[in-house]
């Protein structure tokens, strides 16, 4: 009778405590030894000098990032090398084990090898020595003839490998030279980049001069072209694929890690320079790129000169972020006509068109010839002609900011907390269950571009190591 009860008071506890691990669950011990058998298989087999790709075939014969690439190849965009980094370094910090620390410290110097000379970094990093000499990287001095030395923000590419660096230099008091090295110089290259009106462009090799890019503010160009130019578009004012967005949060992070005013002073004049690019009436809001002369202008060929649904609300995100970092309310001013345009122009399901014709405001599209039409029945599927729709929560957003003491805004850094959940007990034993003898995660799959004949079907990626070291990291640090 008293083991009766004892068993239904046991019972009830862990139905009172969801908290509390069931009996499938697995030890920190477990967790443990497969973290550390994940990170080692990954940093000794599938890195090379410590970086990595996005997927490899399970024999890691075949590679590949957003295109082919060769096993003597990294990739930098996400969720290449530095995201990589960042979950070893956030499992170092969760755990203290010195084994993640060092694996992070490899990758930390492998995007270092990786650094060009004008300051930032391209898609990839080659280490072959004979392909390595097409690159200006800055560790290896004099490159070969006309080497390629264009830093590029699209994509948080430069930005996510400077903020691994710059997080792998905090945690290590900036006692390794080379890392600190490689974050001062790239904190360097972005000021220099800087257009005297406060933007980026896409990509760069070497300071703009100023006197090629005046200081205006945005407005309708008299007339633009239907078909596409062919034009060269990567020192234009860019906001597609978050390149001003993730370039101001990168410099408002280096100067609360460094102490040092002029990075936070560059991040608010990103923040300017949104404040000249909204366009004015009848589209009070935001084109995905600028030239020189602040018009609207095409990219690439699916990316007309217009008013653009997403970059709108990413500017308006940027300004409030702007504005949580500085209290100045000047950052605040263009977010209302902005969102009352939008609203206006929201298409019949919700939805809003990323391309919105300059002045006429009628959505744009295209056919799957790249024609520039008013209609939406033959689409590229290879990109999106609308977009979500989150308006209603911008709004209260920017009602909550200026309803709150700008003293209370500013973002402060609180340690993790951690805490034990049946969700992530669960993740836990899966990702343990799914690791092979070897210290493999394998899963079906394909590679797209470094398998044309489509023969691979079991794959290692970079996202399920990421997910599953994110997940084991964090168990540990709950029990």
């Amino acid at each position: 009778m008293r083991t009766n009860r004892r068993r239904a008071i046991v019972v009830l506890m862990f139905a009172i405590l969801p908290g509390l691990a069931s009996a499938g669950d697995p030890t920190a011990d477990e967790a443990a030894s497969a973290l550390r058998k994940a990170v080692t298989f990954f940093r000794d087999k599938v890195s090379v000098e410590g970086t990595y790709v996005w997927r490899y075939s399970d024999d890691l014969t075949l590679c590949e990032g957003e295109a082919k690439a060769t096993r003597t190849t990294a990739w930098v965009q996400s969720p290449g090398t530095p995201a990589v980094g960042e979950a070893l370094l956030a499992a170092y910090e969760r755990t203290k084990e010195q084994y993640l620390l060092d694996a992070a410290v490899a990758t930390a110097h492998g995007l270092v090898k990786g650094q060009l000379a004008s300051g930032g970094w391209d898609y990839r990093i080659e280490f072959d020595p004979a392909d390595r000499k097409r690159y200006a990287y800055r560790t290896d001095g004099q490159a070969g003839d006309k080497p390629r030395n264009v830093t590029t923000l699209d994509d948080d590419n430069t930005q996510s490998a400077l903020r691994f660096l710059m997080h792998m230099d905090r945690v290590l008091e900036q006692q390794d030279a080379k890392i600190h090295e490689a974050a001062m110089f790239a904190l360097g290259g972005l000021l220099a980049a800087q257009y005297p009106n406060g933007a980026w462009p896409q990509r760069f090799s070497a300071p703009p001069k100023a006197e090629d890019f005046p200081v205006m503010k945005a407005s309708y160009p008299d007339s633009w072209p239907k078909t596409w130019p062919n034009v060269n578009y990567t020192s234009y004012y860019t906001l597609n694929d978050n390149a001003q967005a993730t370039t101001i949060s990168t410099l408002f992070e280096a100067a609360e890690i460094y102490g040092d005013k002029r990075y936070a002073d560059a991040a608010r004049r990103g923040g300017d320079f949104l404040i000249l690019a909204q366009m004015p009436d009848p589209q009070p809001a935001w084109a995905q790129q600028y030239d020189a002369q602040m018009h609207p202008a095409w990219a690439r060929k699916f990316e007309p000169p217009s008013i653009t649904g997403g970059e709108s609300q990413g500017a308006i995100r940027i300004l409030m972020d702007v504005y949580r970092q500085t209290g100045d309310k000047k950052y605040l001013e263009p977010i209302p006509r902005a969102l009352d345009y939008l609203e206006k122009s929201a298409l019949a399901g919700g939805r809003l068109a990323r391309f919105n014709e300059l002045k006429t405001n009628k959505p744009l599209y295209f056919t799957k010839q790249y024609e520039l039409v008013y209609t939406d029945g033959d689409l590229p599927t290879h990109y999106a002609f609308t977009i979500a729709n989150n308006i209603p929560k911008l709004r209260r957003d920017y009602e909550r900011l200026v309803a709150t003491d700008p003293a209370r805004l500013k973002p402060a850094l609180q340690p993790a907390k951690y805490a034990m959940s049946p969700e992530l007990a669960r993740s836990a034993r899966q990702a343990i269950d799914a690791l092979d003898a070897a210290g493999a995660w394998i899963e079906d799959g394909r590679l797209r571009d470094a398998d044309p004949d489509r023969n691979v079907r079991r794959i290692i990626t970079t996202t399920t190591f990421i997910r599953n070291v994110d997940t084991l990291s964090r168990f540990l640090a709950a029990t």
